[in-house]
This record gives C-alpha cells, structure tokens and sequence, in this order.
C-alpha cells in the first residue's frame, strides 16, 4: 500500500525540495577533537538500536484509543460539538488527533535526518562531523518506527504542518552552518522532546510509551550536541551576529507554539476554522502543553548564550519566561533513565515468565 492511500488529506507532491545554500566543508585534522563530543560519539555509537528487535511490535493497539489519554486533551471537549459527537465520532477523532500528532513526530524525524546529515557536510569541525553521523542514523532509526506505528496501528497520516515545514524550511535554506544546529536541534527537537515527554507520561498504552521512552533517550543526546557546539562557537559572534540568531529564535518559537493547535484535525471533522482556533485557544489542556513543551527549549537557548532582551520579551510574552532556570542536564539525564528502566522491567518480566514456563514444564514432565 502506497502512503498516499493513507493520507487523510492531499499530502500535496510526493517530493518536496529545499534549494541547498551553504559550503560542504572537509577538514583534515583527523587527531584531535573535543574531548566532551568525542565521548559522545562514543555514547552516540554505544547506543544504537535495533527498532525491530527492542521495540515489542505485537503488542494491541486499538486505533480508536490508542494513547489512552483523558477527553479532555482533546481542545473540542466541553464544547456543543462535543455533545453532540457519538461515542463513535469520539473514538474516530481520538484516532485522527493520534495520527495527527505521530504525523508531525514522523516529518519532524525526517527532517532532523536531514538536518543532521546537512551538519556532517556543512560543520568544519571533525569531532561535530563524527557525531552528526551517529545522529543521522537516529533520526532514520526514529522515522521507521513513527511511519510503520501510523501505517501498522493507527491506519492513517496527516501532511506536514505547515508551520513546522515553514521552520525546516528556514532551517535548511540557511547558508551559516550553524542554523541547522540551532533551528533542528534547538528549536524542532527539543519542542519534540517535551511532546514526547508528556506522550510518554500520560499515555497507559505500553506500545507507544516503550517508542517514545526510546526515542526521547536518543533525543537527550542530540540537544546535548547541539547545545555543546553553539555555546563554542556563539562564544566567538559580535553582538549583530547574536542578534540575528535570537531573531530566528523568537520567529522559530512561534511558529512552533501556532504549530501546536491541530486546527487540520478539527476542520477535518467539519469545525469551520475560527470556531477551531477559538475552541483550541480556550483548551486548559493546550495551555499547559504549550508550557511544558517550552521547558526544553528556553533554558537551552539561555544556557548557548541566545539571552538577549528581545528575546526575554518575546519569551514574556509567551508565558515562558520563567522556564530559562530549568535544570536542562536533569530533565535529560530522566529521559536516560526512564528507558532504561522500561527496558529493565520489560526484560525482568520476560525472564519471569521464561522461568515459569520452566517450572511448568518440569512439573509437567514430573506428572507424567
């Protein structure tokens, strides 16, 4: 089956092409490197998984249900629509905010493998070029696992937020090659990060809270890179340099927060737009979302050295301003654990039931 069959609505072209700007760059200094990116290569190395082998894919998941999540995540809950929806309607837009989401998760991925393999070309430093490499074998590793949970458990795909290809857009078309550090590694994967995180921890369904637990662990390396490279090199800028930076933030940042509302599902479901824009608006659930999903990104922008007054308001006025004193390193190191606890548990409950199989089978044979 073609993955346009599964579309939703018209993706548009099966390729979409970003004119490339910029210099490849070679470096022939092969001995030494910063120690910090060296060791995570090694980490990033150490770390690869296969998604067919650590991923449990037969487990159930009911399309109509999928995550598990309350009524009230959905922005249309409380309104006249949503009374007046059958428990059908509700399990059909359960399903279509799910593929929505993971749609968004599965474009984003994609555009990070590219991001990353444009940092391997483009970053003049060996060390960052070594990473980069692990990085793009990630973020393939992660568009395989969101495409085949839409097309195998949920059954349907949205396009590409126009927002979020807008930001690629800008990200990739820049010529300084530090942009797709800062545009996908900053801004798209730590935005993704927080999505995931608040996925993974309120969703009951085991399937997609073992996918996001093991992309998030992937993920906390990569802010980490990013964030260890522009600290470096921003280090170096005039204050008119910085102030170019921080105005892509602040344009990148609100995008990503407008990305957020899912007007395409609502409007899908016959919700003219500005009644959707209104219903989302007012959702308690979007605005703590938006929240949460800011926590990444603002204390990493502070912590690059991106912290300039512009940039503080425009933060002030999104309402997350307090969120630049959050503690980056430990929000991250979580993100390890919580995967590597899962698959702790996962493997101490195999082993249990290989032990009882055992047990069985030798007070079978004893019977006998």
């Amino acid at each position: 089956m073609s993955s346009r069959d599964l579309y939703v609505q018209d993706p548009g072209e099966d390729l979409w092409s970003v004119p490339a700007t910029g210099a490849a760059r070679f470096s022939w200094e092969y001995d030494d490197g910063r120690d910090r990116l060296l060791a995570l290569y090694q980490k990033g190395k150490d770390k690869q998984w296969d998604a067919n082998l650590r991923i449990d894919w037969d487990l159930e998941v009911d399309p109509k249900d999928p995550l598990g999540t309350p009524d009230e995540s959905m922005s249309l809950y409380g309104t006249k629509y949503w009374d007046k929806l059958t428990e059908k309607d509700r399990g059909d837009l359960r399903q279509h905010y799910t593929s929505w989401q993971f749609s968004q998760f599965l474009h984003g991925e994609q555009g990070a493998m590219v991001c990353a393999a444009r940092i391997v070309e483009s970053v003049p430093d060996m060390d960052a070029k070594f990473y980069s490499a692990t990085q793009t074998m990630d973020e393939a590793r992660h568009a395989e696992i969101y495409g085949r949970f839409l097309k195998e458990k949920i059954g349907m795909l949205y396009p590409v937020n126009d927002n979020l290809q807008s930001l690629l857009a800008d990200t990739l078309g820049d010529s300084r090659w530090d942009m797709p550090y800062l545009g996908m590694q900053v801004l798209i994967e730590g935005l993704a990060l927080a999505a995931f995180g608040m996925i993974r921890d309120t969703t009951t369904k085991p399937l997609p809270k073992q996918i996001l637990a093991y992309v998030m662990q992937d993920e906390a390396r990569h802010v980490a890179f990013g964030r260890m490279a522009l600290r470096d090199y921003y280090k170096q800028l005039t204050d008119a340099e910085l102030r170019e930076r921080e105005d892509f933030v602040i344009e990148g940042c609100y995008l990503m927060r407008d990305r957020l509302r899912g007007l395409e599902v609502l409007e899908n479901f016959g919700i003219p737009k500005q009644e959707a824009a209104e219903f989302t608006e007012r959702s308690e659930f979007l605005h703590l979302f938006r929240k949460l999903l800011f926590s990444r990104i603002v204390p990493c922008v502070k912590d690059i050295g991106l912290w300039g007054e512009r940039l503080q308001r425009a933060y002030v006025d999104m309402g997350v301003f307090e969120m630049g004193d959050a503690n980056l390193d430990l929000l991250m190191a979580q993100d390890e654990e919580l995967a590597e606890k899962l698959d702790a548990d996962r493997f101490a409950a195999e082993e249990a039931a290989r032990t009882a199989e055992v047990a069985e089978a030798i007070a079978q044979g004893t019977q006998d």
